[in-house]
């Protein structure tokens, strides 16, 4: 089955070194809308870091239209997906790369989480971890992609081992240059709550600030902390 799964994501994804994916088990994991949808698939799409460079001390408009199309194209690419694996009789549905901004203020306010985290399925699927400015960092791409997942019935088989602790090291370049200093430095795994380590109110409040201000509308955006992170940036990383 996982054969047959993997067949039909590689067909989908292309450019190929434009994306990273991989297998999740989810037993126990999930919210219980998602009762019997044990597995998933986690999908990762690498940013553009021509327009992510030119992010300094907020974001830019083009940068803003990237992220926003990265959400677009993920959702239209997981539906293809899905469509051609219920066709296989493999009964599967994709979560949406994101929520509205009146989603945020409204329905996930009062905590910031959504029903389904992309990161925790992509740490599950042993693609990366979180950094200390709650980003998802893959070695392949660093923090410069966008995420979505794919839930499953049927099982699949792993290629890598879920990552249960931060990779960051010492580095904390992220913690400094945070204009909401959102983040405390201290290193995630998975006994870890975010609140732990990272202000999620503060970094939605720098947000707002950076659409009102450098965007002239209502979005929440940043990108500075994905610019400044050394992984995935094209110099020599280390942590």
């Amino acid at each position: 089955m996982t054969d047959i799964i993997e067949n039909i994501i590689r067909k989908h994804l292309l450019p190929a070194e434009n994306f990273i994916y991989g297998f999740a088990d989810l037993t126990g994991l999930l919210h219980k809308k998602f009762k019997g949808f044990n597995f998933g698939i986690s999908i990762g799409l690498r940013l553009d870091s021509i327009i992510v460079d030119k992010i300094i001390d907020g974001p830019t408009p083009e940068y803003y239209l990237h992220y926003k199309k990265a959400n677009q194209d993920l959702a239209l690419l997981t539906e293809r997906i899905c469509r051609e694996l219920n066709r296989n009789e493999i009964e599967a549905f994709n979560i949406s790369p994101t929520v509205s901004t009146s989603d945020l203020d409204t329905i996930y306010f009062n905590s910031l989480r959504t029903d389904l985290s992309h990161k925790m399925v992509a740490t599950r699927a042993g693609l990366g971890w979180i950094g200390k400015t709650d980003l998802f960092i893959s070695m392949e791409f660093g923090p410069r992609l966008r995420l979505v997942s794919i839930l499953l019935k049927s099982p699949v088989k792993s290629k890598s081992s879920p990552v249960n602790s931060s990779r960051c090291g010492k580095c904390k370049i992220c913690v400094e240059i945070c204009p909401a200093e959102a983040s405390n430095g201290k290193l995630w795994d998975i006994t870890f709550e975010r609140e732990e380590f990272f202000d999620p109110w503060k970094c939605r409040n720098q947000c707002a600030e950076f659409g009102r201000t450098r965007l002239g509308m209502d979005a929440r955006i940043c990108g500075i902390c994905v610019a400044a992170c050394p992984i995935g940036q094209k110099k020599p990383v280390t942590v």
